[in-house]
C-alpha cells in the first residue's frame, strides 16, 4: 500500500461516510484526566519519555487535548475495506427475548480480522513505517490484538512480534495459526526470551499468564532494540481510544437515521477499554451537548472485575513496572485473572480515560458472569444468526438484562467488538455444560 496520501482513494458509503476526523473526548470532558506518570521521578510524562517506544505522531495524539485529529487518506482507504460497519435491527433478537424494544448492533465483526481492532492497528503501522520503524512489538490476549496488528504489518511492510498470553496461547491456537499466517512471530508469554519472562516464571511458574506480563515481554523487546523497534499497546492509551473513535462516530449518524429521538441505553464490553471508548465517547459528547438522554453502561466479566471491584489510583500498566503510571481502576498489576473464554477482558486495569470518566459519574459499569455472557451469545447466533466474540456476549447479556426489567419500550445500542468464529471451543464447552463461573 502506498503511503503517500495524494495517491490513496476512499470509497463513501452511500449511506454513512467513513469518518474523516478521530474524535478525542477529552476536548468535551467537563473535568480533565489526570497524567500519566513516570514510575521513577512520578512526574508526568514527557513526549521525550514516549519516543523510544511510539511513533512521533502517536506520541502528540496520546498527550493531545485537542478535539479532531484528521484520519491520513491511506488509513481511511484501508477503512473503507471494511467502513462503515452494520448498524444493525435485531429483530430476531427480540423477539426471542420477547421485548417491545428495539435493539441495535453495532456490528464491527466485518472487518478483515473480525473485530474492532483493525481500527488502530492500522494507523500505529501506517505511522510506524512513516518514522522508518522496521518492527513492531505487541502483547494480546484472545489473539484479536495480534492478529489485527499482524495483518496491519503485512500492508504497511513492516515485522510484528506477538507476545501472547499463554492461556490464550494454549486455547486459542487458530489465533496463532492467524498471526503466522499474516507473517508475525508469536510466543507464549511469559516467555524465556526476555528479562522480565524470565523472572516471572520464576515467581509464578504455573502461571497462565496475563496482559500485564505480556506488556513487560512486548515493551522490554522494543525499548532494548536500538531504535529499530516500536511497541504497539491494542487497549488502553489514548491513542488506541482515538482511533476507536470511528465506531461510536458511525454509531452516532446510523441510530440518528432509525431513531431521531436516540438512544436510551448503550453497552459496550471493556476490558482495557478500546472498544467501549470508541462506541461510547462520540455518544457521551452528545449527552454533554444535551443533543442524548443515554445511559452508556460498561460490562466486564465477574473474573476480571476492574472497575465494579477494583480501586480508582495510580498503578502500573505493566507487571515489570516498564511503562508509565496510570490513574485507572485497577485490580493490582500482580493481579493474574482467571483463564476465562474472553481473553480480551483479562486486563488488571482499565484504561484511564474510561476510568476518568466513570469516576466522574458520566458513566457506570456492571459485571456479568461467564455463563451468563455465554448464554446470551447463543440466544443471539440463534435468534439473529450472528456468533459474537466472547468479549461482546458480556455486552449483549447486560443490555438484555436491562431490557427485560423495563416497564415501557426502550431503544437500546450493543457494541459488538468482534465475531467469535474461533471461538467455538469456547461455545461448545457452554452448550454441553462444561462452563463454569469464576469470580
Amino acid at each position: 500500500m502506498t503511503l503517500n496520501p495524494a495517491d490513496a482513494q476512499v470509497i463513501e458509503s452511500p449511506t454513512t461516510h467513513i469518518p474523516t476526523h478521530w474524535y478525542n473526548v477529552v476536548a468535551d470532558l467537563p473535568t480533565p484526566p489526570a497524567p500519566m506518570l513516570n514510575p521513577a521521578t512520578r512526574e508526568p510524562v514527557t513526549p521525550g519519555e514516549l519516543a523510544p517506544l511510539f511513533a512521533s505522531e502517536l506520541v502528540r495524539q496520546e498527550l493531545s487535548t485537542e478535539r479532531w485529529t484528521e484520519i491520513p487518506a491511506p488509513v481511511r482507504e484501508a477503512y473503507a475495506t471494511y467502513r462503515p460497519t452494520p448498524f444493525i435491527r435485531a429483530l430476531g433478537l427480540e423477539r426471542a427475548v420477547g421485548t417491545r424494544s428495539r435493539i441495535y448492533l453495532k456490528y464491527e465483526g466485518v472487518s478483515p480480522l473480525g473485530s474492532h481492532k483493525l481500527n488502530s492497528s492500522l494507523p500505529q503501522a501506517y505511522y510506524n513505517k512513516l518514522d522508518g520503524i522496521t518492527t513492531l512489538t505487541t502483547e494480546t490476549g484472545a489473539g484479536q490484538w495480534g492478529a489485527a496488528l499482524a495483518y496491519a504489518g503485512a500492508l504497511f511492510g513492516l515485522d510484528v512480534d506477538v507476545y501472547q498470553v499463554r492461556a490464550s496461547f494454549d486455547s486459542k491456537p487458530y489465533r496463532r495459526y492467524l498471526m503466522e499466517t499474516y507473517g508475525a512471530t508469536v510466543h507464549s508469554s511469559p516467555s524465556e526470551l526476555t528479562e522480565s519472562g524470565r523472572a516471572m516464571r520464576e515467581r509464578f511458574p504455573d502461571t497462565t499468564g496475563s496482559l500485564g506480563m505480556a506488556i513487560s515481554e512486548a515493551v522490554e523487546v522494543a525499548a532494548k532494540s536500538g531504535g529499530s523497534a516500536h511497541y504497539a499497546l491494542g487497549s488502553v492509551l489514548n491513542q488506541v481510544i482515538l482511533h476507536q473513535s470511528v465506531i461510536g462516530q458511525e454509531a452516532v449518524d446510523q441510530l440518528r437515521q432509525m431513531e431521531p429521538e436516540g438512544a436510551d441505553a448503550v453497552f459496550g464490553c471493556v476490558g482495557g477499554g478500546s472498544n467501549f471508548g470508541g462506541l461510547a465517547f462520540p455518544i457521551l459528547r452528545e449527552v454533554l451537548r444535551g443533543r442524548s438522554h443515554a445511559r452508556i453502561v460498561a460490562c466486564e466479566p465477574t473474573a476480571c472485575p476492574s472497575i465494579t471491584k477494583g480501586e480508582f489510583r495510580y498503578d502500573a500498566g505493566d507487571v515489570a513496572g516498564m511503562t508509565p503510571l496510570m490513574q485507572m481502576y485497577t485490580l493490582g498489576v500482580d493481579f493474574v485473572p482467571s483463564p476465562i473464554h474472553a481473553g480480551g477482558l483479562r486486563y488488571h486495569g482499565m484504561s484511564p480515560l474510561v476510568s476518568h470518566v466513570v469516576h466522574e459519574g458520566l458513566m457506570s459499569a456492571t459485571a456479568i458472569t461467564q455463563t451468563d455472557a455465554f448464554a446470551a451469545g447463543v440466544l443471539t447466533a440463534r435468534s439473529q444468526g450472528i456468533l459474537p466474540a466472547p468479549e461482546s456476549t458480556h455486552a449483549i447479556a447486560a443490555a438484555l438484562d436491562y431490557v427485560r426489567a423495563q416497564e415501557e419500550p426502550r431503544v437500546v445500542v450493543i457494541g459488538v467488538s468482534g465475531h467469535g468464529h474461533l471461538d467455538l471451543p469456547a461455545y461448545a464447552s457452554y452448550v454441553h455444560g462444561e462452563l463454569t463461573d469464576l469470580e
